[in-house]
């Protein structure tokens, strides 16, 4: 009787711990299905089941999917370090971190948006579960263009390099700048070639009237929130690169910080103000990946000392915001 439970537990438990020791292509497609089915029904949950009606989210409710978002992450990672070794999950780790903190600055701008169109509480989240879907794809072409432009010229890296440089030393010299989406050159070509109604109808992106489809405002806003992610991934997308040009790390860390922006962006909302020191602190981590990325050639900066350095600046702008709080003007 035993010899028979054996026959029927060994196949089970042969093909999973096989999986371990298969090529690292076939390895890299598991982690590719698992990857895309955990993206695919959360998005389903999400969208088809716990905002199935438009509504305002409250803090709890984000609070609880940041969390769910970030368990993932860490899910995913654990998969990385027990069929790729410790060094793939150590890089999955850091790119994830630095996306998630550059992300910080995309909760500033949505809430400037959102403001400045007066954008209904209970339909932000649509404006936002659509945005992130566009910018899953957008920045599968930034990586892959990214990664083949590393590997077939060596000196795209310190191009890369000074772009993060440039853009971090920017960032801090231009702290109180205000968006103006106005002057979005996208946003203006739009207007001209589509009609856009004067109020919200609803929830809906288009309407038809009179025969013709016309915008609404809540469409306005998702093609600013796209075109501002695409500005943003000018600048994020790099930093992740020089730490590693593996795609699937690459890809996948930066897709599970995108997805949890949403959530973060509702659950920060109210009290972003008093993390006034954050943005100095992601200005210092440009210019530190710009730096190991241009240094790469001559001596390398592990990742657990990126990673180390990355969490401690994070720390310390926290901390800073927390004891210098912001004088309200």
């Amino acid at each position: 009787m035993l010899n028979g439970w054996a026959m029927i537990v060994k196949p089970p438990l042969t093909f999973f711990t096989g999986i371990r020791t298969l090529p690292m292509m076939a390895t890299d497609g598991l982690l590719w299905i698992v990857f895309g089915a955990l993206v695919v029904v959360m998005l389903a949950l999400d969208l088809g089941v716990f905002h199935r009606r438009a509504r305002a989210i409250s803090f709890q409710e984000a609070a609880g999917w940041s969390a769910v978002w970030i368990a993932l992450a860490l899910g995913f990672a654990g998969l990385l370090a027990h069929y790729r070794g410790g060094e793939s999950a150590l890089q999955f780790l850091t790119g994830y971190i630095i996306e998630e903190s550059l992300s910080v600055d995309n909760l500033f701008v949505f809430l400037m948006l959102f403001s400045f169109f007066a954008v209904p509480t209970e339909h932000q989240h649509s404006v936002l579960f659509w945005g992130i879907l566009g910018a899953m794809g957008f920045r599968a072409i930034f990586i892959v263009a990214g990664v083949a432009l590393l590997h077939q010229f060596h000196w795209v890296s310190y191009l890369f390099g000074a772009i993060l440089i440039v853009s971090g030393v920017k960032m801090a010299l231009t702290n109180d700048q205000k968006i103006q989406p106005e002057k979005n050159l996208v946003l203006r070509l739009f207007r001209r070639l589509i009609p856009v109604t004067p109020d919200y109808v609803g929830g809906q992106f288009l309407v038809r009237r009179d025969g013709q489809t016309w915008a609404t405002p809540l469409l306005l806003v998702l093609v600013v929130v796209e075109t501002m992610d695409l500005v943003f991934a000018v600048d994020s997308i790099p930093a992740v690169l020089a730490i590693t040009q593996d795609k699937l790390i690459v890809y996948t860390s930066n897709i599970f910080a995108v997805m949890g922006l949403r959530a973060m962006y509702f659950a920060l909302k109210g009290v972003m103000g008093l993390f006034h020191r954050l943005h100095h602190g992601l200005c210092a981590i440009l210019v530190l990946i710009g730096l190991k990325m241009l240094l790469s050639a001559v001596h390398p900066i592990p990742t657990g000392l990126a990673l180390g350095v990355v969490a401690g600046i994070l720390a310390l702008a926290v901390a800073a915001s927390l004891i210098w709080p912001k004088k309200n003007r």
